[in-house]
């Protein structure tokens, strides 16, 4: 028996044909979303921070990102990169998240934007 009927999905209105997959996010959308974390004990996100070092994004929809710290005795070492992977987890696309937190090449202040700088007056 050979069919050719494309799988279904169920949405509150009935069954829909699924005939496209769902487009990958975008790096920008990504680093959006990354940016709505913001480390507790400084007002900037840790994007601008300079605190994001990677981000793959895979065929499949999986991604990983590699962010370090601020120090590796940072308070926040633990719920940081949890808040950055249920930021990237809500990416409409996204089907897996991983973080890794890396110390190589080690965090310093050059590593934040200019916007960060100005917002820290740190010119």
């Amino acid at each position: 028996m050979n069919d050719t009927t494309p799988p279904t999905a169920w949405t509150p209105d009935g069954e829909i044909p699924m005939t496209e997959t769902p487009a990958l996010p975008g790096e920008d959308t990504l680093i959006e979303a990354i940016a709505t974390v913001y480390d507790p004990e400084i007002p900037v996100n840790i994007y601008e921070l300079g605190l994001i070092y990677a981000v793959e994004i895979n065929d499949d929809g999986g991604v990983k990102v590699e962010m370090t710290l601020t120090a590796p005795a940072c308070p926040s070492a633990q719920e940081l990169p949890e808040q950055v992977q249920n930021a990237v987890l809500m990416v409409p696309g996204v089907t897996s998240c991983h973080v890794e937190t890396v110390w190589d090449p080690p965090w310093d202040p050059s590593r934040m934007s200019e916007e960060a700088r100005l917002q820290l007056n740190m010119f």
